[in-house]
């Protein structure tokens, strides 16, 4: 089997730039290779077969759940969810602007209006405050977005769902694994949906599963993603389906992935531990913060720099670390500030903009050592004193053209430490 490991991956070639480190590529080995032969020699690589049912099966007992439906995406299984919600034209959802906006587009599928509200600025997630707000007459259900695996605060969202009567709906699309108050993000709501696309903590190469409450829903949906073609009677369809069906070639990738789960959720917040670790005296850089009460798995370990202070542009953040050898990704770009979604800001959301100017997230794939990530680390660490230095530097020279050079900046000036 190969590596899964911090510590254990093999050694690999390093860029002369810095360390070999991977944003979210997946980790893929000896195991994986070996179950997608075996569901290629047994001749069932589309989607009829006993893979997907195995899948499924699996997933559902990781999750301690009754069943589990699979499909092609997780974009697929919101689609689903709400349609099997009865989600109707002009009702309207109420999910947090700071998503991917794979979150919103099921919604516009069913003739439904989004409500895009603000964040909470500590843990990135939709605002209870903010949700409330919100709501009027025609709202008909909560989406929670459990932004890079952080859970949100569904004891707060739930209550909300009971108060007004509204449904609650889980994007757990990236949080397999996450906990709130000891239970498993995805299970707290009328549904749940997961993603397994090839950055996620596992992979089947694309697909997604949705969990539920209902038995009865779940078992209709996995009609209605099978062309809701009635088994009973050929070619007979008693309604408009869907061809979200999984494969058996991508189910058989999911389950050595899922056998594989442990490893995953503990290098994923080894990771986030490190990184938390390099920054703990680093005024100039704070985490995404956990949602009280929870237990995240962080999917990305992502932070915000106080651009201000360090005097640079988030892009030019970004393309300084990635010469350093150091890859990241941007925080997702408000749903109200792109062309589709204009419409559907219910207010300002100046939390959720001001995480898209701040806000990186690290290399987190499981695929890393523990020594590159500590190395990426550092590397923050000291560009940012760095930085530091050249700004005081510039300021110096700005008020005293003849003040002397300053020396290179210590690791203590990123930390906050008084400067001469």
């Amino acid at each position: 089997m190969a590596p899964t490991s911090v510590k254990d991956r093999p050694v690999t070639r390093r860029a002369a730039s810095g360390p070999r480190v991977y944003l979210d590529e997946p980790n893929v080995g000896v195991l994986e290779k070996r179950q997608v032969r075996e569901c290629l020699a047994s001749g069932f690589i589309s989607t009829y077969g006993p893979f997907v049912a195995r899948f499924e099966e699996k997933f559902s007992e990781f999750l301690g759940v009754k069943r589990a439906v699979s499909l092609q995406s997780g974009t697929a299984g919101l689609h689903m969810a709400l349609l099997e919600m009865g989600l109707q034209p002009g009702q309207e959802v109420i999910l947090p602007a700071c998503t991917f906006a794979a979150s919103v587009n099921p919604v516009l599928y069913l003739g439904a209006v989004p409500v895009l509200v603000d964040i909470n600025p500590l843990t990135w997630t939709m605002d209870p405050t903010a949700v409330e707000a919100a709501i009027t007459p025609r709202t008909r259900a909560i989406m929670a977005v459990h932004l890079y695996g952080n859970p949100c605060n569904l004891g707060a969202l739930r209550a909300l769902a009971a108060k007004y009567r509204l449904l609650l709906i889980e994007d757990a699309t990236e949080s397999l694994g996450s906990r709130y108050r000891g239970k498993f993000t995805g299970t707290w709501g009328e549904m749940g949906v997961f993603s397994f696309n090839g950055n996620k903590l596992i992979t089947t190469g694309g697909g997604g599963m949705v969990v539920g409450r209902s038995q009865s829903r779940l078992k209709h949906m996995g009609e209605l993603i099978n062309q809701a073609k009635d088994a009973r009677r050929p070619f007979w369809h008693r309604e408009v389906g869907y061809n979200y069906r999984m494969t058996n070639l991508e189910a058989s990738l999911g389950l050595a992935q899922l056998s594989r789960i442990g490893k995953f959720l503990t290098i994923k917040n080894r990771i986030r531990d490190l990184y938390a670790e390099a920054f703990r005296e680093v005024e100039e850089i704070r985490l995404q913060e956990p949602q009280a009460e929870s237990a995240p798995v962080w999917w990305l370990s992502s932070l915000r720099f106080n651009t201000s202070k360090l005097g640079l542009p988030l892009e030019a953040i970004q393309a300084r670390l990635k010469e350093k050898g150091v890859p990241s990704r941007r925080i997702f770009r408000p749903l109200g500030d792109l062309p589709p979604y204009r419409s559907f800001l219910s207010t300002s959301v100046p939390r959720a903009r001001r995480l898209f100017a701040d806000g990186l997230s690290l290399p987190s794939s499981t695929r890393n050592r523990e020594i590159d990530i500590r190395q990426a680390a550092r590397i923050i660490v000291d560009w940012v004193a760095e930085q530091l230095s050249k700004k005081y530097f510039q300021t110096a020279t700005r008020r005293s053209p003849s003040a002397a050079p300053l020396k290179t900046a210590t690791r203590g000036a990123a930390r906050g430490r008084k400067r001469p």
